[in-house]
This record gives C-alpha cells, sequence and structure tokens, in this order.
C-alpha cells in the first residue's frame, strides 16, 4: 500500500535551507551544505544520486522508486518545477490555491488546492509505490491533516543557527513518531520515522 514520505535534508538546529531564499538561491545562504550528502552540482544525474555509492546511494534509490511527488507551490517554484519532471516522468501535485504560472506548466503537473486532496490524488496516481512529499509547509499541512505517513530525515551535522525550520508554526497538538530505521552515510544520519495514529 502507498505510504507518504517527506524526504528532507536538514540540520541538527532544524534547519532545512538558509537564510535569503528566493529564486535564484532556493537552499538559502549557505544552505547547500545540508545537501552535499547527495548533491554536489545541479545537474539531473546528481539530483538522481546515480553517482553516489553504498548507504548514501540507497536511500536515493529509495527516494527515486517513488510513484508521485506532493510539493508546496514555493518549493516547486524554487527548483524551477524540475523543468516539470521531479524523476522518471512520474506525476507531480503542486499544493497551491492559486493558477500555475505559464512558465510552470506541463503535462505530469497538477495544481491542487487541498492537502488532503492531493495526497489521495497521488497516492491514487503512485499505485503500490510511494508518493515523496516535498516542502516544509506542505510537510506541516499533511501532518496537520492526518495524511503524512512517514519522515525520511537526512540529519546532516551542521549547525546553520539561522534559516528555514522545518517545524515552524505547528499546531499545540503533539504528533508522536515511531523510529523506524537509523543509518550512518559518509557527511549524513539517516532516520526514518513512521507518524503515529491514535486508536
Amino acid at each position: 500500500m502507498s505510504k507518504s514520505v517527506l524526504y528532507m535534508s536538514m540540520s541538527v538546529d532544524g534547519f532545512i535551507a538558509g537564510p535569503n531564499v528566493a529564486p535564484g538561491n532556493g537552499l538559502g545562504d549557505k544552505g547547500q551544505r545540508l545537501h552535499e550528502w547527495f548533491l554536489q552540482d545541479a545537474d539531473a544525474e546528481h539530483r538522481t544520486g546515480s553517482h553516489l555509492s553504498g548507504v548514501n546511494r540507497t536511500i536515493m534509490d529509495e527516494a527515486m522508486a517513488t510513484g508521485a511527488v506532493v510539493v508546496g507551490r514555493r518549493t516547486f517554484e524554487l527548483a524551477d518545477g524540475w523543468g516539470g519532471d521531479h524523476h522518471d516522468g512520474i506525476p507531480i501535485f503542486v499544493l497551491s490555491r492559486n493558477a500555475p504560472a505559464p512558465e510552470l506548466t506541463w503535462p505530469g503537473v497538477t495544481y491542487v488546492g487541498d492537502v488532503t486532496e492531493a495526497m489521495n490524488r497521488a497516492k491514487e496516481a503512485a499505485g503500490d509505490k510511494d508518493v515523496l512529499v516535498h516542502g516544509a509547509r506542505t510537510a506541516r499541512l499533511a501532518l496537520a491533516a492526518g495524511v503524512l505517513d512517514e519522515l525520511q530525515i537526512h540529519l546532516v551535522p551542521v549547525l546553520l543557527g539561522q534559516g528555514e525550520p522545518l517545524f515552524e508554526d505547528m499546531p499545540p497538538e503533539h504528533i508522536e513518531l515511531e523510529l523506524l530505521r537509523t543509518v550512518d552515510g559518509p557527511g549524513v544520519t539517516h532516520l526514518r520515522y513512521r507518524v503515529r495514529t491514535e486508536g
């Protein structure tokens, strides 16, 4: 059965990007440090992790085996929409209440205004494969709506001190997580959690 999984590189102090995130500076100032474990440059080969080996390659292979993507509009636009193809031509569902920018419309990209609808449509499209979730705000909305199944945090041993936090402005209800896996790779510790549901 398909699961929705957040994949996110994060500093030990909880930041997923440096300060001053903007077009052309999508990871913020010095935010590239969080992606050095897999993203040595911006070309497609390195984005998919095909140059990696060992544990880091295994983790990237899992991410690239997903069958759909749910992503927030800001994250999507900062990544220039991945040219309409995150990987392998899988469908991309962009969480947004507004019409897409003309330059960011592609056949495999669908804009959806509700996080639950976006996740349901992505799971249906993914079949028995998992859904890859991108974007901090999308992750927070999905957690609040109860539609995020797992979190895969790639914890990088650095303190950024400032930047874009992953879990800012969370609702007051606490959310329990179950640790499923911890594996160390060069320059990163990969943590996989299941979101625990009541009952």
